[in-house]
């Protein structure tokens, strides 16, 4: 088992959505007293810079067990995030982040899987899973081969023929070095120019998911003052063979999708119905870089929940 404290200050969240574009005003250090109700009583920390802390530490919990030999040696080509969030973090609040021993299953196929965990003042922040995988865990069986060609698709529109919004981004080594710094990881262990190495971490890519839904919601006119949205979990496969393949100015396609309600999605079993999107992530030969399904809920909705228990 490997714990290990840290902290993060109000530059490091605004570093890491600067990089990713997420204009949430649950992080802006300012507009966060705008927000309806807003229990957090201050800006809170991304939950993408949470799973980029987690990368980072496993890569190195990885590395000191010798188990990125395994997962080269066996090909486990997906890197899996299975994660629930149970409170915010705020900024000076200090954190520990728990990862528990490695568990390896040869059935249905190799995985390794180590539970994670991360605790602030007595309380569950985030609880979740890192595996590694020859497949990918979530949304495996999507089929986009039907999607028309997206270079013609007009940008933060719906893909004609679909229920997907298209929002291009482009990666800038600049951009996912202030990501890595702003999620506590070391930026060096994957950028060095004197040597003209550099590598993508997993989780860049798929963190401006949360800015594509941002503007899907601002062309929808949500307001975000009065009825601001929380992430309650993330389910997230990438692929590490294409990550390894991404390069500075790189295109890529990101497609998300909202599913329909259902009293059979809530959330912890109450009657909070999860607003449920998936979101991919595609390459110009449009293979698929990242799959993600995404849950959030109104806040109004959780605190209608808290104050009916009290």
């Amino acid at each position: 088992m490997k714990e290990q404290m840290f902290t993060f200050e109000q530059i490091h969240i605004e570093v890491a959505r600067n990089a990713t574009d997420d204009f949430n005003l649950f992080h802006d250090k300012h507009k966060w007293l705008e927000i309806t109700h807003n229990p957090f009583k201050g800006p809170i920390v991304l939950g993408f810079q949470l799973n980029t802390l987690i990368e980072y530490q496993m890569r190195l919990y990885r590395e000191a067990h010798h188990e990125d030999e395994i997962i080269a040696d066996k090909q486990l080509r997906f890197s899996n995030y299975q994660v629930i969030f149970v409170n915010a973090l705020r900024p000076r609040q200090e954190m520990l982040l728990e990862i528990k021993k490695t568990l390896i299953k040869t059935i249905p196929e190799l995985t390794l899987t180590n539970r994670v965990t991360i605790k602030s003042q007595g309380k569950t922040i985030l609880l979740g899973y890192k595996k590694e995988t020859p497949t990918p865990l979530f949304l495996a069986d999507t089929d986009l081969s039907t999607l028309p060609e997206l270079k013609s698709v007009a940008d933060k529109t719906l893909v004609p023929g679909s229920d997907f919004f298209l929002k291009r981004k482009w990666m800038h080594n600049g951009n996912v070095k202030n990501f890595l710094s702003g999620s506590l990881a070391e930026q060096s262990d994957y950028f060095d120019e004197l040597t003209h190495v550099a590598n993508y971490p997993e989780v860049f890519p798929c963190s401006l998911t949360s800015g594509v839904l941002l503007e899907k919601a601002q062309l929808e006119n949500h307001d975000f003052k009065a009825n601001p949205m929380v992430y309650t979990s993330h389910d997230i496969s990438v692929d590490r063979f294409l990550v390894k393949q991404i390069k500075n100015n790189d295109k890529v396609y990101i497609l998300v999708r909202q599913l329909p309600e259902s009293k059979d999605n809530t959330l912890n079993h109450t009657s909070i119905l999860l607003r449920t999107y998936e979101c991919y992530g595609l390459l110009e030969n449009r293979e698929i870089l990242f799959r993600i399904k995404l849950n959030l809920v109104p806040l109004k909705n959780i605190i209608k929940n808290l104050s009916s228990k009290n």
